[in-house]
């Protein structure tokens, strides 16, 4: 399929249906095909060709999402940016990717003008409302309005590169994720199928439409003629009152969010009757963290687990219809896990030397995955994709899991954050999962240290709620009580914040 087929469809199915809201204005479905047919004639106007690059510097909106859709009409490939990322590295995508044309909005003109001081191949910077003033030579255009008589899309094969996202350059350069039109439609008929989405879902965008955490939901809840409520940008307050306003149904968090939302002081002052389903992806979560998500919401909780790569969901936490028939607490369990198969894909736990991983919740082992929606690759890097895949054709996530008998998989760490401590393996999850359980931690990250005697040793930065300073101390001998000596932090740091990917991804590169 290709993914101007996923908006022609809402648009012949749903046209005066309200299929976006963004700053208080509702558009239907005839209203962004119409935009889309704009933006995609502007840019054929430009001489983008099938296969150019189309970078987007944008806030979610009306705009992002035509701009999927438009990029795709015209056979180019879409590179949404990190709006969070220094100039410098926004420079570097645009010029490893090739971008020729920018489109920015004028929240982020400051930031525009700095990348735009590096050399980048962009020749033409489009706004996402009225033109914004940039340093000479430079000229913004102002967003196209108007009739685009006569707009058809290009005849852009499904294995065509539809999408390139930036990894967030943890471990390096930022590599470019390859996505293709069936690898982005695929993922979107399966979620469907999966969630049971339908035109009565209002899908909220809180996490940023530039990350698979919520992009996905684009061509997902277009294909079912639901409605995209837009938040420009996250804030905990913000985003609890947009479920109320708004009578969300269902959306995709980080947990980083989540876990500021459900500590909101506001949390309690809103009605969320119309949700019925929260998913929380991008990173592991606390098991204390979705018992709070539960008892807030009141709305079924699905644990989701994907990568760039992946299109992006790799395991849901749906439960099981016998699942369902026990204990509210051992539902809970279950859905605290990363979860079972997402249906596009195959999944196995394998321990270094190929075996499968028992299922006792023991033996830990690396997910790999195969299917429809895996990368093809990394754009301009063969090296890179080659060790990205096993010799017979399977995706190698970094990540270690375990495996119950019910087919559940539970992360236990990405392979870069275990520490290994005197020879004992500490996955940072665990020590994070107890800390999430003390009252005064609004939140937590652990990682490894160099030592010279132990090899690494646990260290953890916390944040603590408003009003609140436990010590070092406390918190050490809180761990002590659920943990094994080897497992203890050795050391605590008390910080205002911790430091995130535009994603809200907590960056434990800065931290050690």
């Amino acid at each position: 399929m290709h993914l101007w087929q996923i908006l022609a469809r809402a648009r012949h199915l749903y046209p005066a249906a309200p299929a976006v809201v963004d700053g208080g204005q509702v558009f239907s479905w005839d209203a962004i095909g119409a935009g889309t047919d704009r933006l995609g004639a502007w840019l054929r106007a430009r001489s983008v060709a099938p296969g150019d690059r189309v970078a987007a510097l944008l806030p979610n909106s009306r705009v992002f999402l035509e701009a999927y859709f438009s990029a795709a009409g015209v056979g180019a490939i879409l590179v949404p940016l990190n709006t969070r990322l220094h100039p410098e590295e926004l420079a570097f995508i645009l010029r490893d990717s090739g971008s020729r044309v920018l489109l920015a909005d004028p929240l982020h003109a400051a930031l525009t003008a700095e990348v735009l001081a590096h050399p980048t191949p962009v020749t033409h910077v489009l706004s996402a409302a009225a033109p914004f003033p940039l340093p000479t030579p430079w000229r913004v255009a102002a967003y196209p309005e108007g009739a685009a008589a006569g707009f058809t899309p290009e005849p852009t094969p499904p294995d065509a590169v539809a999408h390139l996202y930036y990894t967030s350059g943890t471990t390096g350069a930022p590599k470019g994720v390859m996505l293709t039109h069936r690898n982005v439609a695929t993922h979107a008929l399966a979620a469907v199928a999966e969630l049971g989405l339908t035109d009565r879902d209002r899908w909220a965008h809180i996490a940023p439409m530039f990350h698979l955490a919520d992009a996905w939901a684009t061509f997902a809840i277009t294909l079912v003629g639901g409605r995209h409520v837009m938040l420009p940008r996250f804030e905990a307050g913000a985003a609890l009152a947009l479920f109320e306003r708004e009578g969300i149904t269902v959306t995709n968090l980080v947990p980083t969010m989540l876990n500021l939302m459900v500590k909101h002081e506001d949390r309690s002052r809103h009605d969320y009757g119309s949700l019925r389903l929260i998913l929380s992806g991008g990173a592991p979560i606390a098991p204390a963290v979705v018992r709070a998500i539960v008892q807030t919401f009141g709305a079924e909780y699905v644990q989701t687990y994907g990568m760039t790569e992946t299109s992006p969901y790799l395991t849901l936490s749906l439960l099981k219809a016998h699942l369902r028939e026990r204990s509210p607490e051992e539902q809970l369990r279950f859905r605290a896990k990363t979860g079972r198969p997402f249906i596009a894909v195959e999944l196995r736990v394998v321990t270094d030397d190929g075996a499968p991983v028992r299922p006792d919740e023991r033996e830990v082992g690396e997910i790999q995955v195969r299917g429809d929606t895996v990368t093809p690759g990394y754009w301009n890097r063969p090296e890179a994709t080659a060790e990205a895949f096993t010799a017979d054709g399977w995706f190698r996530t970094g990540d270690l899991a375990v495996l119950d008998d019910e087919g559940y998989v539970t992360i236990v760490d990405r392979r870069k954050d275990m520490i290994i401590t005197g020879g004992e393996k500490v996955y940072s999850t665990e020590v994070e999962h107890v800390l999430y359980q003390h009252p005064a931690v609004l939140e937590a990250a652990v990682f490894g240290a160099p030592d010279p005697v132990w090899g690494e040793v646990v260290m953890a930065a916390v944040v603590p709620r408003p009003g609140m300073t436990p010590s070092e101390a406390e918190l050490v001998e809180f761990c002590r009580g659920h943990l094994a000596g080897f497992k203890l932090p050795r050391a605590v740091r008390l910080l205002p914040d911790l430091p995130k990917t535009g994603s809200g991804k907590i960056l434990k590169r800065v931290l050690r």
